[in-house]
């Protein structure tokens, strides 16, 4: 299925995902760049690593914002955000046997629009843009070895679901997106 399709059948679960879910109908419609990370706003994906019973995610120390982080990345012109998101989870962790998980009506696991501040990366400016991220909840096991991407993260962990926002530097996010990561894999996973 194309991602304007799975964005169009994903059922937002608060005014954000509903606001989010209709800037990013319009970008896909309108932008034909909106895979580029050279476009003001562009995709990037996320896995949202879980262990089986759910008690526990995959973070790594993102060198850039100096902070504990979810796994992503840039689409990079790529338009399967399922794909990259499992790409971005076995370079940045080294976990490669990972499964998605169907999380009902489709793979997609939440939305957001996220806005980076502008910063160096590889002794160059990026200038102010914002990430149409669509993340995407993934099952790993927890004996499995990893390794971070020491150019991009200098650590990577497994982390209890209420340590996640103890551990992150990044006040949007938390409020944003990992407390209704937090949320919604607790009751995803209770049903």
């Amino acid at each position: 299925m194309a991602l304007i399709d799975e964005i169009r059948d994903f059922e937002p679960r608060n005014p954000q995902e509903a606001a989010d879910r209709l800037l990013m109908l319009e970008r896909l419609e309108n932008d034909p760049q909106v895979f580029e990370r050279s476009a003001p706003m562009h995709f990037t994906a996320s896995a949202w690593v879980v262990d089986p019973k759910g008690t526990q995610t995959v973070l790594v120390y993102h060198n850039i914002f100096d902070s504990w982080s979810w796994v992503g990345g840039h689409a990079d012109g790529e338009r399967d955000l399922a794909a990259v998101a499992k790409r971005e989870l076995a370079e940045e962790t080294g976990i490669t046997a990972s499964w998605l998980v169907n999380v009902g009506m489709g793979r997609i696991f939440s939305l957001e629009a996220v806005p980076v501040a502008g910063h160096m990366r590889r002794g160059e400016w990026v200038s102010s843009h914002a990430h149409l991220n669509v993340t995407y909840l993934f099952i790993a096991n927890p004996d499995d070895p990893m390794r971070p991407k020491l150019d991009e993260n200098s650590g990577v962990r497994w982390a209890a679901l209420d340590e996640v926002i103890p551990l992150s530097t990044e006040p949007w996010i938390c409020e944003h997106c990992y407390a209704k990561l937090i949320e919604r894999t607790k009751a995803f996973l209770d049903r």
